[in-house]
């Protein structure tokens, strides 16, 4: 298969495997949940669901890494600058989508807090 072509699946796989990232957050109350507390986790964890991991952030950083990588792929001796770019946009896009997924789960816990449930984390 083609470098070019392992790029972009790799890329799909990395977003599809990450796609509930953030969400599935199970908050520690300081003491017992009400009887509310499940329905308003399900709506908190929708809300925090409805934004997007492949936000600015995320392309900004897989671009960063792209252009890195491919500096440092053609600077090497025994690499080349396509395979650097490549490497360097897919650790890009794992940051992006790493710092998403703590967004995500802060809107979770920030959410219930908001919603008068007594969160520690």
């Amino acid at each position: 298969m083609k470098p070019i072509m392992i790029a972009p699946l790799c890329l799909t796989a990395l977003l599809g495997a990450c796609a509930e990232m953030g969400t599935d957050v199970d908050p520690i109350l300081d003491g017992p949940p009400t009887m509310q507390f499940q329905s308003d986790l399900s709506a908190c964890r929708n809300l925090a669901r409805s934004q997007s991991q492949l936000n600015h952030e995320t392309m900004a950083a897989a671009a960063m890494g792209a252009g890195i990588g491919g500096i440092l792929g053609e600077v090497d001796d025994e690499g080349d600058a396509l395979g650097g770019a490549v490497a360097g946009a897919l650790a890009g896009t794992a940051m992006g989508l790493s710092e998403a997924s703590d967004t995500r789960e802060t809107i979770v816990l920030n959410c219930l807090r908001g919603r008068g449930h007594a969160v520690v984390n």
